[in-house]
């Protein structure tokens, strides 16, 4: 039997909101599933393994008081306000189950007439249009399960600050990113990001047939892992780290994501003296295991490597290719 657990965060800080999720990650207890629900003002995230230069208009949105943060899960850049609502499932690995966190969202919608589908790697759509894009992340006794709903997120400073690929976007038959998403208030105008928490939370509870209990985000916050886990991810190395640094040498879309490989050679020895993977692809081990792979690899003959890891094989052929 699990326990059901629900955390509403009443602080704005895209670092101290990731800081308690990574926590609750890494630290809840056995049998429990966790709902967190949370905020972030003027803030764009972009997945583990992205450029935040490729991303996002870094200096427009810093200069305008906004954030960047890097998450700890795959995929793609998004934009958060105050306008939408971010959730997390943070649950036991023998309680973790998409599907099932999936129709907590779902359900919840249902309140409100929506009628809402699964499309893609990890969208929730609504009339054809992306309302909420997902990520996945395992810890070694706790899995994660996050994503976004956009309800009245500001369509205008989302194109301000995102860049966006055109591949992708073609590949999806769109002119731009805001011709892919819709704000649900558009589709039933009373709907705000404050009044979706106790369809959320209810919909939390009959799903699992149980009560949750509700945890105070300020006995979380006072936690000394917690404030060391902020300093870290908040930190010019976590964000930028060596990007700058790099320049796009190649650059493809597969199935199961874009890729862009930034290389240093040294030529003296025909090695592969460093390189950057960024990616959107929604795992981010798979993009660690190639940047290992790779690095200090002759630049004329390819390392060997499994060709079933399919995303480590396209991103050697790509490099060699």
């Amino acid at each position: 039997m699990s326990r059901l657990r629900v955390i509403i965060s009443p602080q704005y800080d895209p670092f101290l909101n990731r800081a308690v999720e990574q926590y609750l990650t890494d630290r809840q207890e056995e049998g429990v599933v966790t709902l967190y629900l949370w905020k972030n003002e003027r803030t764009v995230v972009i997945g583990y393994n992205q450029n935040p230069y490729a991303e996002c208009n870094v200096k427009l949105l810093l200069d305008d008081g906004g954030h960047l943060m890097r998450r700890g899960t795959g995929g793609g850049a998004v934009y958060h306000d105050l306008g939408n609502i971010n959730f997390s499932f943070i649950a036991d690995k023998r309680l973790y189950d998409v599907k099932k966190q999936l129709s907590v969202i779902q359900s919840a919608l249902l309140t409100y007439g929506l009628q809402t589908e699964i499309s893609g790697r990890n969208d929730l759509t609504c009339q054809g249009r992306k309302f909420s894009g997902n990520a996945f992340a395992k810890g070694q006794r706790n899995d994660l399960h996050h994503g976004t709903i956009l309800i009245k997120t500001d369509g205008a400073m989302m194109q301000r600050y995102l860049i966006v690929d055109k591949a992708k976007l073609l590949k999806n038959g769109v002119k731009s990113v805001a011709s892919r998403v819709v704000n649900l208030s558009e589709l039933v105008p009373e709907l705000t990001s404050e009044h979706i928490k106790q369809p959320l939370i209810a919909a939390f509870e009959k799903v699992y047939e149980g009560k949750a209990t509700v945890t105070d985000f300020d006995t979380l916050i006072n936690i000394a892992e917690v404030q060391a886990i902020r300093s870290e991810i908040s930190s010019y190395d976590f964000l930028f780290g060596r990007w700058e640094q790099f320049k796009t040498t190649k650059k493809d879309r597969f199935p199961w994501g874009g890729v862009e490989i930034s290389l240093q050679i040294d030529e003296a020895n025909a090695r592969i003296k460093d390189l950057q993977i960024a990616s959107d692809c929604l795992e981010p081990e798979a993009i660690q295991r190639a940047e290992t792979l790779l690095r200090g690899s002759s630049t004329f003959e390819m390392p060997p490597f499994d060709p079933s890891d399919e995303i480590l094989s396209d991103i050697v052929r790509l490099i060699y290719s």
